[in-house]
């Protein structure tokens, strides 16, 4: 059955994705069952998005509760959902004001029009001329406008042309910022950790860095949190690690529970503000049904205890792959539970280690063809952080001797 299934999605699917070869039927908790009746644990929790796990009960009950009273109308009118929804999430960010979208993409991509806008009529940089600087390994997603800021040659390779207005610098580097701001300079769009660019961390202070020199150049700071966001490293959001309250912040995947897209961009009020009736908009984004899920998602980390399992589990699984010490290993790094395992190729390949680990109930998936990503959801135990563990090493005890083994 399983091999008709994916004859099936391969047959009738762009082939925009590899999956690993495995047909999935259910989810609850961290743990995922196939067709067969066969569990899984999710360390992947969609990129983030499944940050709470599957089908939490209060996600669920507040999914089905607003389906059946009011799904969707459009921002044409007022809605007894999204303020609510919008209050919460701006008190929580300490945020003046959110911008509702539905994927981490289009919130993305409000943040550049909104940066742009800002630059033209509050800056005032000449019409047409505005930059945004980013770093070098990247990733905001898909569109064209964001793929053309990419340093990542295949999701560039043909589909241009751009429409250009970014400077790309070194991640992690403040000198590099503070070099590449001109009187044109409008934003500066960074992830505080970089999940699909392999889990790359930057050195401390950097990002409080960052903070100073933009507001020493009125240069907007805008995170881009849609993975890291909402405890996923161990606070509600990774620039807190530093203590950096950035000009523009952006949320994704864990804001709609792992049920439903949900995303928001937000903002002080003078950068916000530059949007009027008409500038911009979303069929879907700020829907009933979303803001419900919204809200409940943000209220399971309101007392902050996820937030901490996250940081103290994180640490023991970091610890743990740490201990391993095996000679594929080439480093562990992360905060929190978003962690990267980056292997040595001329050993295992990040795919094949993957495809081991999904033989034995462990399902992650690689970046970069090197490093496999560890985010479990936020709810997993240290006994099941352990038993992940148990796995790893068994994967890493199994592999053939060094340098033997196919990676093409």
């Amino acid at each position: 059955m399983s091999s008709h299934r994916i004859a099936l999605e391969d047959r009738y699917c762009a082939h925009n994705y590899q999956p690993l070869p495995v047909v999935l039927t259910k989810g609850k908790g961290i743990w995922l069952w196939d067709e067969d009746g066969k569990r899984y644990m999710d360390m992947m929790s969609a990129y983030s998005a499944v940050s709470f796990g599957h089908s939490h009960p209060d996600l669920v009950a507040a999914l089905t509760h607003q389906a059946g009273q009011l799904a969707v109308t459009s921002r044409a009118f007022y809605t007894d959902q999204l303020g609510a929804f919008l209050q919460l999430l701006c008190e929580m960010t300490g945020m003046p004001k959110a911008l509702p979208m539905n994927s981490g993409t289009e919130a993305v991509e409000t943040a550049l029009k909104a940066a742009r806008k800002w630059g033209y009529k509050v800056k005032g940089i000449p019409d047409q001329q505005a930059e945004i600087i980013v770093c070098h390994g990247n990733f905001s997603g898909r569109t064209t406008t964001i793929v053309g800021f990419s340093s990542e040659a295949q999701y560039r390779d043909g589909f241009g042309p751009f429409d250009g207005g970014f400077v790309t610098i070194p991640f992690g580097d403040a000198a590099a910022l503070e070099a590449a701001i001109t009187p044109r300079t409008t934003a500066f769009l960074v992830e505080p950790i970089q999940g699909e660019g392999g889990i790359i961390v930057p050195p401390d202070g950097y990002l409080a860095q960052c903070r100073e020199i933009c507001t020493r150049h009125n240069v907007l700071l805008i995170c881009d949190e849609v993975q890291t966001g909402l405890g996923r490293t161990g606070r509600l959001l990774a620039c807190d690690h530093e203590g950096v309250k950035p000009d523009g912040l952006i949320l994704g995947k864990a804001l709609g529970g792992g049920l439903l897209p949900v995303s928001a961009f937000l903002a002080r009020r003078d950068v916000m503000d530059v949007f009027t009736p008409g500038d911009h908009g979303s069929t879907f984004g700020g829907n009933p049904l979303a803001a419900a899920v919204g809200y409940a998602a943000l209220s399971l980390l309101r007392d902050g205890e996820l937030i901490a399992m996250a940081q103290r589990l994180g640490q023991r699984l970091r610890d743990g792959l740490h201990a391993l010490q095996h000679p594929a290993i080439r480093s562990v790094r992360g905060k929190g539970l978003l962690i990267g395992l980056e292997l040595d190729p001329k050993i295992i390949s990040a795919r094949s280690f993957c495809e081991r680990l999904m033989e034995n109930g462990v399902l992650s998936k690689e970046t970069h063809h090197t490093v496999v990503r560890f985010a479990p959801p936020l709810i997993i135990s240290a006994e099941e952080i352990d038993a992940a563990l148990r796995i790893i090493e068994y994967v890493f005890a199994t592999l053939p001797t060094p340098h033997t083994e196919d990676c093409t």
